[in-house]
């Protein structure tokens, strides 16, 4: 399986909503209870605002074939706020393959550093590629507190 990435574009966003939703209900849910799963990745997510945000935030999509397969970012400062791989793909070098790409990026923007809030589920995942543990910390997201780690890579 090859796996490339591009740029998100808009026409992306209700495909990585989906695959958004799929992914932190069956990947995350092993990690977080049913109502923080809830939360997290509701029913109702506006599609026009989570394209922008994704376009504005520097978001960058893996595909196996013409389907996506996952998708992450990088801000102006290092930060990762999202990644996320669709389930039936996990596992498979997807979220390496975008770690791998953001970290070229920058190292191309000379940032000294990526970081970033990964979830019980992400953790092992960032810490494969080097990532190591700042704190723990407990979020609260539409009234449910869940526990993530604030996460840092120096480059």
């Amino acid at each position: 399986m090859r796996v490339t990435i591009r740029p998100f574009r808009a026409t992306d966003a209700a495909a990585a909503i989906d695959l958004f939703r799929a992914s932190v209900r069956e990947l995350a849910a092993r990690d977080y209870a049913p109502s923080q799963i809830r939360a997290w990745a509701p029913d109702a997510v506006d599609e026009r605002a989570f394209g922008q945000g994704c376009e504005r935030n520097g978001t960058w999509v893996a595909e196996i074939g013409d389907r996506i397969a996952g998708f992450s970012d990088l801000e102006p400062d290092g930060h990762i706020d999202m990644l996320y791989v669709h389930p039936d793909l996990s596992r498979r070098g997807v979220a390496r393959a975008l770690l791998q790409h953001i970290e070229h990026r920058a190292r191309m923007m000379n940032l000294p550093r990526l970081h970033t809030e990964a979830s019980l589920t992400a953790r092992p995942v960032f810490e494969a590629v080097g990532f190591q543990v700042i704190a723990a910390r407990t979020v609260t997201v539409r009234g449910e507190s869940m526990t993530n780690f604030r996460m840092e890579r120096q480059l």
